[in-house]
């Protein structure tokens, strides 16, 4: 499964000039929002798991060509096709100097399956774990899971004796006003750890002297500076202040490149940009209106209104490219068969006649301003599209942390939003189990399918997705729940963006088509 993924993404980029011996650096680089928190349970943010995989480590983890490699598990083996054995790495110290066994795997996956957990789905069919000594662990799934590990390197393992002195037993959970110690302190084993941090201003970290494994990296330093504004981003690299930033607005590429001393590395992303709609509720939230999403009509004139070579060309400046379902083709090539709705204004609003709004509606549309490449102008831009066809949006752009609170469980406060989804396993029963299924508040199975729709097939599917292990029967199986998710028009996929990091030219990294930035890879010339 993952050899093919290796082919088409070609995952990293190696940039700059050779390795060459230098003198260990202090390297500084600029996102445009802070991690909400450090909790690397109550996070289901790419960004977010991004950074805090340099602190913390999982039992597996990824390589440059997003290859899955042993980290704090050397081996592991099936003994039987519902028990998988795990040898843990012996010698690995957290960085409070505590010792690294199979009571934190053990640990670890009992906080994971905390009801207030955000990572739960990847511990989806594991019953218990069991250790059987300090440094061996068996986990025993209710069905085979040929996948297991597939989301494992952002299943950061946690020191229970750390957790559990400090009140951290229970995850951060923001969405219910829930904080906890490890939201505002960090105690990984990963390469990297946190020295100093204020929320919003400035995060800094040191190499981990006792890790593991042999750095590539020559740094002494890393200062991460949240900064919001584009301008002020790319001013910033261009000034010398920063070493590295990202994403650079697909605007300022030109510049960036054109400007002696910097450059931007563009790549392929795997996360897929759409819309979802609320279809629970009979009333659109906050009015007496009826809810029109929960007609199918309704959600096509939607789709249909929506010119997604404009966007493509105008916001994107040609580095999208259009998607027609919710998994990039790269990571299933199938998917091409299933075609977009046609941007067709005039079928749209006959579209809306037939549902019952000739003169259109008044819906709320709540985006994000800081989350996605361009996300702000593209939803300005779908706000206009939709007013051609007599659908009054009126639009509500802020800043992540209130949106994902916002449109996120138990809250689900929209009409209509934009998200993003990169599947951290690469793979599609990540998308289905995370977005189409039914919501399921026991096992956490659609937690993220936010509209709130429920098809039958598609839940009876992603089961038996999970445990096929014939490559063509499975295809066929996820072919046929986008095919009806597609056909229902439960979202509306807008296309996958393109990664775009500037940097400066004695700089060298990679670049990895999941937008995860890993510090150890980075060198200053």
């Amino acid at each position: 499964m993952y050899k093919a993924l290796v082919g088409v993404v070609s995952a990293a980029l190696l940039v700059s000039a050779a390795t060459l011996p230098v003198a260990a650096k202090e390297f500084k680089w600029a996102f445009q929002t802070d991690t909400t928190h450090l909790d690397p349970h109550g996070h289901n943010v790419t960004f977010s798991a991004g950074f805090l995989g340099n602190i913390y480590e999982g039992l597996v983890r990824r390589n440059e060509k997003l290859e899955i490699e042993p980290a704090l598990a050397t081996k592991w083996e099936l003994v039987s096709p519902k028990v998988w054995r795990f040898h843990l790495r012996k010698g690995v110290k957290f960085h409070n100097g505590n010792d690294f066994t199979a009571d934190d795997v053990v640990f670890t996956a009992a906080r994971t399956l905390h009801e207030d957990s955000l990572v739960k789905r990847r511990m989806a069919t594991v019953d218990k774990v069991v250790k059987i000594d300090d440094h061996t662990v068996e986990f025993h799934t209710s069905v085979p899971n040929p996948i297991l590990t597939a989301e494992w390197e952002n299943w950061h393992m946690m020191d229970k004796e750390w957790a559990e002195k400090n009140g951290a037993a229970s995850p951060t959970n923001l969405n219910k006003g829930i904080e906890s110690f490890a939201g505002r302190n960090a105690n990984g084993t990963g390469p990297f750890k946190i020295v100093e941090r204020t929320v919003d201003v400035k995060t800094v970290l040191v190499p981990n002297p006792d890790w593991w494994d042999k750095p590539v990296h020559n740094l002494t330093k890393v200062i991460m500076t949240p900064i919001t504004q584009d301008a002020t981003r790319v001013a910033a690299l261009l000034s010398g202040e920063i070493d590295m930033m990202y994403p650079v607005p697909v605007q300022d590429i030109n510049r960036v490149n054109a400007n002696n001393g910097t450059s931007v590395t563009v790549g392929p992303e795997l996360r897929t940009i759409f819309l979802l709609m609320d279809q629970l509720r009979d009333n659109l939230l906050g009015t007496d209106a009826k809810n029109p999403y929960k007609d199918i009509k309704v959600r096509q004139a939607v789709y249909h209104a929506i010119n997604i070579e404009a966007i493509k060309k105008k916001i994107m400046r040609g580095l999208s490219d259009p998607s027609s379902i919710m998994i990039s083709p790269k990571l299933f090539p199938k998917g091409n068969s299933i075609k977009r709705l046609a941007y067709d204004p005039a079928k749209a609003k006959a579209l809306l006649a037939e549902a019952g709004y000739p003169n259109g509606f008044t819906t709320r549309f709540d985006c994000p301003n800081d989350r996605y490449v361009n996300d702000e102008q593209i939803c300005q831009a779908i706000v206009s599209m939709w007013a051609k066809v007599g659908i009054k949006a009126n639009l509500t752009a802020q800043p992540k942390a209130k949106y994902f609170a916002q449109i996120g469980r138990p809250n689900r406060d929209f009409h209509i939003g934009l998200l993003g989804w990169t599947p951290g396993s690469f793979d599609s029963h990540n998308v289905l189990s995370n977005l189409h299924v039914t919501w399921n508040e026991k096992t956490s199975q659609g937690r993220f399918n936010y509209g709130d729709f429920s098809n039958a097939r598609v839940d009876e599917l992603t089961e038996m997705i999970l445990v096929e292990t014939d490559a063509a029967k499975r295809d066929a199986m996820i072919l046929e729940a986008y095919t009806i998710t597609t056909d229902n028009v439960f979202y509306v996929p807008l296309h996958q963006q393109a990664l775009a990091w500037g940097k400066r030219d004695n700089i060298e990294m990679r670049q990895r088509a999941d937008n995860q930035f890993r510090f150890f890879w980075v060198r200053v010339n």
